[in-house]
């Protein structure tokens, strides 16, 4: 059991310590560059391969999608309760609380957690985490008028493509496929080094508050994924998938979001520093649970 929690971790540790260490050591790192190149075309690459040929029941695939909502609808309920408890407005602890790192460090986990099948649902709780968070999430984060952002966030798309081409089976041309296979598989390495860089370059401050927030947040996590998806009837790796896609450590992305409407972005990256932390501590006691 050992030797395979390692083999899910090792590659999580690996490409986040490189981006850890390449800014310790003074390397210039380009994140805006990397970050607009995974969102634009790696990000989209990876959920058009990953869910345009999936062979999953389309039930099964709905379930998981509904289960997903409904958690995050959960999170954003239990998000007042937490802001009282850590005495901060729930403006500041609903973001925090609703979007975990599904992406950067839950797709690679999953991935090798859970192999294809498990990665297909993981990937379908990302797809249902970034509806809300690219939609809900930035309309929030936006001063002004936030169509124009959503208008060109290309994930949406890709995800709109991915789920016609799954309902009806119809499958990419193979030239196409090939390509965006390729693309693909850039994105996670990219996301775990940018994760480590990120880690690096976040000052983070209130560090305590970050703790008592990462203990009361991930078993809430966990508790709402698993009750919901019984409730749904979802087939176990499935459920098991999103509750470790929902159960990860805050997403950077609501840093960025806290410094785009000024609410407190340096609490936030306390939030994120630390639950990222914690992270390499009890996402293994979860997938000891899970495996």
């Amino acid at each position: 059991m050992l030797a395979q929690l390692f083999a899910v971790m090792a590659p999580v540790l690996v490409g986040a310590s490189i981006g850890f260490g390449w800014i310790r050591l003074g390397y210039g790192y380009p994140t805006e560059f990397v970050t607009k190149l995974v969102f634009n075309i790696g990000t989209p690459a990876l959920v058009l391969a990953s869910l345009a040929d999936a062979e999953v029941d389309p039930d099964a695939f709905g379930r998981t999608l509904a289960t997903t909502f409904l958690v995050l609808a959960g999170m954003a309920l239990a998000s007042f309760g937490v802001a009282k408890l850590l005495r901060k407005p729930w403006q500041v602890i609903i973001s925090p609380m609703m979007y975990p790192n599904a992406g950067n460090m839950g797709l690679p986990v999953a991935l090798y957690a859970f192999g294809k099948e498990g990665f297909t649902f993981a990937m379908t709780a990302w797809v249902a985490n970034a509806l809300i968070q690219f939609t809900v999430g930035m309309m929030m984060a936006t001063r002004g008028n936030p169509w124009k952002a959503l208008i060109r966030n290309p994930t949406l798309y890709s995800i709109a493509i991915s789920l016609t081409l799954m309902l009806t089976s119809v499958s990419l041309p193979a030239w196409l496929g090939n390509t965006v296979h390729l693309l693909s598989g850039l994105t996670i390495p990219l996301m775990l080094i940018t994760l480590g860089v990120s880690l690096a370059s976040i000052q983070a401050r209130n560090l305590s508050s970050g703790f008592l927030f990462t203990l009361c947040r991930v078993p809430i996590a966990l508790a709402l994924s698993f009750a919901i998806a019984a409730w749904l009837g979802l087939p176990p790796v499935a459920a098991s998938a999103v509750a470790l896609q929902m159960s990860m450590p805050v997403a950077v992305y609501n840093y960025l979001f806290a410094q785009r409407s000024r609410r407190e972005p340096e609490y936030v990256a306390g939030l994120v520093f630390c639950s990222t932390l914690l992270a390499f501590v009890y996402l293994p006691l979860e997938l000891a649970f899970m495996l």
